[in-house]
């Protein structure tokens, strides 16, 4: 994680801030999703930060800063890959750059997942269809409604992106939750969205 590079986006009437940065980290996903790259850990140093009683809490946008971390030859190895394609217009990439001496620590970049999803209601649908608690499409209707007004409801804070699955072309929110800052890096691999439960990113 000695490396660093920004990609700033620059949004416009045609793509405003928040739909340019989900369609930027969309083609990221895939590209490291692609590459099989478990090494390329994500930030948002632009990331809105209020400062709460008991420490800082990240809310709000993301900002139009995205920051990848890692070794010169995964990020080189990614810019090969021209993964920004037709966003590279909108997008200003900068070098592979050595990180700063001076840092403020480290922290983790995680991914925060609800516990209620539209994922785990098509299973309980189906389950409750199989064992005949729900018996008519009314139940089924009834049953869902009440299940997503109780998932919205309950719904996350945190900053998110919204993705389209390359695979059904739904879309889906990957909720942001960034850790405290730590004194010392801690080493592992990062999943196909450069987020990792417990490794850290150089934070600057």
């Amino acid at each position: 994680m000695n490396q660093y590079i920004n990609i700033q986006i620059n949004p416009d009437a045609e793509f405003p801030e928040n739909v340019l940065l989900n369609k930027t980290f969309t083609k990221l996903h895939k590209a490291l999703h692609d590459l099989d790259q478990t090494k390329i850990g994500v930030s948002f140093p632009d990331c809105i930060k209020y400062e709460k009683k008991g420490g800082v809490v990240f809310s709000g946008k993301l900002g139009k800063l995205i920051r990848l971390h890692g070794h010169q030859k995964d990020l080189q190895a990614l810019q090969d890959s021209n993964w920004l394609g037709g966003l590279s217009g909108y997008c200003e990439v900068g070098a592979i750059l050595p990180i700063p001496e001076k840092i403020e620590g480290y922290r983790i970049v995680s991914r925060k997942q609800t516990t209620m999803t539209l994922k785990k209601l098509e299973k309980r649908v189906a389950y409750q269809r199989a064992n005949g608690t729900l018996k008519t499409e009314e139940d089924i209707k009834n049953y869902e409604r009440q299940y997503k007004a109780k998932m919205f409801a309950s719904g996350l804070d945190n900053p998110y992106l919204e993705l389209q699955s390359a695979s059904n072309g739904h879309h889906y929110r990957v909720f942001i939750e960034i850790g405290d800052v730590l004194d010392n890096p801690v080493s592992g691999d990062f999943n196909y969205f450069g987020l990792s439960k417990t490794a850290t990113i150089p934070w600057f």
